[in-house]
């Protein structure tokens, strides 16, 4: 292979796409080399750029389309291509749940080189559009401008509300209708965006994190419940106005807060949240059961979607009523509260303090009694002590975060050996790599991915796991 240095300035002509592999890209070999390839779907004939050059492959972009692929659709969204999000858009949903479940077998197989047997069909997501609950837009006092803006040589404002870009975390699109979200987030939106302009409020600058107006959250739960968070660097004499016009602008809104952040980063787990009008909560609502979802809560951010993910993990845990159940990263206990009816007692742990408070109130508001939770380093708290003390689980289920368990868990996983595993993960790469460790004392016994991000490549997986 030629000298690195030299690729970011190469172009390749009239090349065919050929395989979707991992995190949504494209890869061809060309010559010898192996190219990833970002905006393109296989069947397309392309001109490339490289753009970045490592040992053993190169990443490049598309500068012209000779020939577009039979699998292309008109993307729906007038922001496609520009904002961070919804990257399959130009692929038919039936294309992007084939490539998803092809990502998910890949994966285990080639990473886990575990015995699989036959992956069951992924499981679609209820909804196609406006099926998120929550959604993340960053204020930015100098917005990115698309190429068709730069062109028109218009004076176009440059405060705005919206998204990333791809791969910038300091340029933000103005967004004038998102997709993800039912209403009335966008309506929410833009009513904030032109109060600010209105009001000359100082947006955030993201270089220097100087501003006023930092981030906003808009939560929409499947009860109805809304619930909005705006983050400020500071507190300002336009902020009560602020949320005084939001309130009175829209009257469905439940819980209506504020933060005040100054930190190098949007985090605020570590901060006050003050709630300025409304309940400190909301609700979501699956089978009969409420879940309380405060600012800092987590909940999968496709309601209906993860209604189908937790059905599929309680069928897989088999439960007749009789089991103890371990469910490790519990979070707010959602999952262990949707599976305790059908067991004789759930053993929640999770690493979040706060999220431990959640899981206990989500327990008291639904009545269930035979729930416990424990907070602290899932290797630390998952030791001999603790199972002595609990007992061993007949199901362990398990829902870690993107990076999967920590080697120490899954050791402890092996000593404990409980008769089933349910493992549910929304990164199958990290999820083979712990089933190859796991493989020594069990065998998967049961896959089935499950769609919760439609026009993403990302893909939740659940796998049964039974001891030899």
């Amino acid at each position: 292979m030629r000298k690195s240095k030299k690729y970011p300035t190469e172009q390749f002509r009239e090349i065919e796409i050929t395989d979707m592999v991992a995190e949504g890209k494209c890869l061809v070999r060309h010559n010898n080399m192996v190219i990833f390839v970002t905006g393109v779907a296989p069947g397309d004939v392309v001109d490339l750029r490289v753009v970045k050059a490592r040992k053993s492959f190169l990443e490049a972009v598309p500068t012209h389309f000779h020939k577009q692929s039979d699998l292309r659709v008109e993307p729906f969204c007038q922001h496609f291509g520009t904002c961070g999000g919804c990257k399959w858009q130009h692929l038919g949903y039936d294309t992007q749940l084939k490539f998803k479940h092809q990502q998910v077998q890949d994966n285990l197989q080639r990473i886990g080189k575990v015995a699989l047997p036959e992956i069951e069909p992924i499981q679609h997501s209820p909804a196609l559009t406006y099926y998120r609950n929550k959604l993340e837009y960053t204020f930015s006092h100098n917005g990115w401008l698309t190429n068709e803006q730069i062109q028109a040589g218009e004076d176009i404002e440059r405060r705005v509300l919206g998204f990333h870009t791809p791969n910038r975390f300091d340029k933000i699109i103005d967004v004038q209708h998102c997709w993800l979200q039912p209403e009335p987030s966008n309506e929410i939106r833009l009513a904030i965006r032109n109060y600010a302009l209105e009001h000359a409020l100082p947006f955030n600058n993201l270089i220097t994190q100087e501003g006023f107006l930092r981030n906003l959250i808009i939560r929409t739960a499947n009860t109805g419940d809304l619930m909005v968070i705006l983050q400020c660097y500071y507190a300002h004499d336009a902020l009560i106005p602020l949320l005084d016009f939001v309130a009175a602008k829209f009257p469905q809104i439940t819980s209506l807060n504020y933060v005040l952040n100054s930190k190098g980063n949007e985090t605020f787990h570590d901060l006050d949240v003050v709630c300025y009008k409304g309940e400190p909560h909301i609700h979501e609502q699956m089978e009969d059961l409420r879940f309380r979802v405060g600012p800092k809560s987590f909940y999968q951010t496709n309601s209906e979607g993860a209604y189908n993910l937790y059905k599929l993990t309680r069928e897989f845990a088999g439960l007749t009523g009789t089991e103890l159940v371990y469910d490790l990263y519990t979070g707010a206990g959602t999952i262990a509260n949707f599976v305790a009816r059908q067991a004789r007692h759930v053993v929640g742990v999770e690493y979040v303090e706060s999220a431990v408070k959640d899981a206990y109130i989500n327990s008291e508001i639904n009545g269930v009694t035979n729930t416990e939770f424990y907070a602290g380093d899932m290797k630390d708290v998952l030791n001999a002590e603790f199972i002595a003390r609990h007992g061993r689980p007949d199901v362990v289920i398990t829902d870690p975060p993107r990076a999967g368990m920590h080697p120490d868990v899954v050791a402890r996983l092996l000593e404990m050996r409980a008769p089933r595993i349910v493992y549910v993960s929304c990164n199958p790469a990290t999820q083979a790599r712990d089933l190859e460790m796991l493989d020594e004392a069990y065998a998967v016994t049961r896959v089935r991915p499950v769609d919760m991000f439609p026009h993403t490549h990302h893909v939740e997986n659940v796998v049964l796991l039974e001891l030899r």
